[in-house]
């Protein structure tokens, strides 16, 4: 009942300081001449497929036989994880300068959306005061028109008035003209 009390869990890892025995022959009944610590580069002298061991030179140069299993192509975490970290650091250095790169980016197209927008503005406001001279000088036209068709007309009527006052000039000319003008009486020759 009287438990001492849990302390807080911490993270613990199993060491990678792991090893393999040697042994003189192709098989665990040989005698044990030394281990190989994980990760240890070595040469393969010899494969013994049955008994599942292989010989090998370590690079202590001690020749030996180690269990098949255990050996693999690729390099250990030892010599992995510090390759690795160092990319990650320069991975995360490059993320650091292209997020840089990005918002210098971001912010210069900002501004130059901005520099757009006002440009834009003003193609605006410049087209709409073109449209309304447009506008104007259409009314206007209209209206010259309408002055030049009423102009038209009125020196049409001019003329038709100039024409009618010749004309009733020409009538009352030929009407009072033989009137004012005294008539040559006509001489009777002759039979009467």
């Amino acid at each position: 009942m009287f438990a001492a009390p849990v302390t807080q869990a911490q993270d613990n890892y199993i060491s990678d300081e792991l090893f393999t025995y040697m042994h003189s022959g192709a098989g665990s009944q040989f005698r044990i001449i030394g281990s190989i610590d994980a990760g240890s580069k070595i040469t393969i002298l010899d494969i013994n497929r049955s008994a599942g061991y292989t010989q090998v030179l370590d690079d202590r140069g001690r020749k030996g036989w180690v269990e098949s299993k255990f050996i693999t192509s690729q390099p250990s975490l030892k010599i992995r994880v510090p390759t690795l970290e160092k990319e990650l650091l320069q991975i995360k250095s490059a993320l650091v300068s292209a997020q840089g790169d990005s918002e210098v980016k971001t912010k210069g197209l900002i501004e130059s959306l901005n520099q757009r927008n006002s440009q834009l503005k003003s193609i605006e406001s410049h087209t709409k005061e073109l449209n309304q001279k447009l506008v104007d000088a259409q009314r206007e036209i209209r209206e010259l028109r309408a002055r030049i068709d009423t102009q038209k007309d009125d020196l049409l009527m001019r003329y038709f008035a100039y024409g009618g006052m010749v004309a009733g000039g020409g009538l009352l000319l030929g009407l009072l003209l033989p009137h004012l003008i005294p008539r040559r009486k006509k001489r009777n020759k002759g039979w009467a």
